[in-house]
């Protein structure tokens, strides 16, 4: 599968030398003066490198930021989103008062039902329990009673 190592004597074996190839220096090339007419004079600025050499050159002024549109502390839409919560939240409260209303009323109605047939049995019942004789007839008080042949006698 893997073909055999050939055994080489080291005088046989091929010496190879790299040498780095040496970087030409470049030329750079001043650039081309532009003349320029700026409103005023800007100030020169002179700056000493570590190594002691001396930079000098003109100060640039960096360019400031276009203003920013002053936004609301809050959005719109968080006072939209925020009332919406406050306006169901105040819905949801009437709704269940409303239902507590109605579950009220319906136990009032219950009652008031329930104390009219208490009241009106009892009506009725005084009226048939009560006093089954006749008002403003004479009242007979019998002692002795003589039953002859199937009549009465006083």
């Amino acid at each position: 599968m893997y073909p055999e190592p050939a055994h080489h004597t080291p005088a046989e074996r091929a010496v190879t030398a790299y040498q780095p190839t040496p970087i030409q220096p470049v030329v750079v090339q001043p650039a081309p003066v532009v003349p320029v007419q700026p409103g005023t004079v800007p100030a020169v600025a002179s700056i000493v490198l570590p190594d002691g050499r001396i930079v000098t050159g003109y100060a640039i002024d960096h360019p400031q930021p276009a203003p920013v549109v002053a936004k609301p502390a809050v959005s719109r839409t968080a006072v939209s989103v925020a009332l919406g919560g406050v306006g169901f939240l105040a819905v949801s409260a009437g709704l269940l008062l409303l239902t507590s209303f109605i579950a009220a009323l319906t136990a009032f109605i219950g009652q008031l039902i329930i104390l009219a047939a208490v009241i009106f049995g009892g009506w009725i019942a005084v009226q048939v329990l009560g006093s089954s004789g006749h008002r403003g007839g004479t009242t007979v008080n019998i002692r002795r009673a003589v039953f002859k042949r199937n009549h009465f006698h006083s």
